[in-house]
């Protein structure tokens, strides 16, 4: 392992954290992009393979980014990419909190508060559809992906029926040979 990945991974991971509005879900297709395409550090179907681990696995979202870390650099680089993740923005929300405080009277400050849910909505599937493109390749994968959405969206029930359902499903397709 290199001093040079651990720096770039740090520097990657920071810098996307920083101007990521919207939280981890508005990284994913950033680090997406660094990850597969700029430094090569795993291919589409491991980074899905990560995504998916990091979203079954309970805990905070930033299990990617330490999924990503341990991926690329073992122990040292989870450590790395969590702490890059998690330091800068951290004391941006402590700033910011301190600012909402002083700002939170003015009418811009409104107007701004009100603009950024929208934007982090469309942050978010630009995430799905990054990660999308990565882990789905065929009918089936999009069939599965069609029906967990829509389940989840139309029932009240638990996320974890579909997720098993949805499991089930590809481990009966792979085994009769159309995955």
């Amino acid at each position: 392992m290199s001093q040079n990945v651990l720096v770039t991974m740090a520097l990657t991971f920071a810098t996307t954290a920083l101007v990521s509005v919207g939280g981890i879900a508005a990284m994913i297709p950033e680090i997406h992009r660094q990850a597969v395409g700029v430094y090569g550090w795993m291919d589409d179907a491991q980074f899905a393979t990560t995504f998916a681990i990091s979203q079954i696995a309970p805990g905070p979202n930033i299990l990617l980014m330490s999924l990503v870390g341990w991926r690329v650099a073992g122990f040292v680089g989870m450590m790395v990419a969590t702490l890059a993740t998690v330091i800068p923005t951290s004391l941006v929300a402590l700033a910011a909190h301190r600012a909402e405080v002083r700002l939170k009277s003015a009418n811009w400050y409104a107007v701004m508060r009100r603009s950024l849910p929208p934007i982090v909505v469309g942050l978010i599937v630009a995430a799905a559809t990054v990660t999308g493109r990565a882990a789905i390749n065929d009918w089936i994968g999009l069939a599965i992906a069609l029906g967990v959405a829509l389940h989840v969206t139309l029932t009240k029930t638990n996320p974890l029926v579909p997720l098993f359902a949805a499991m089930v499903f590809g481990v009966v397709a792979g085994r009769l040979g159309y995955l």
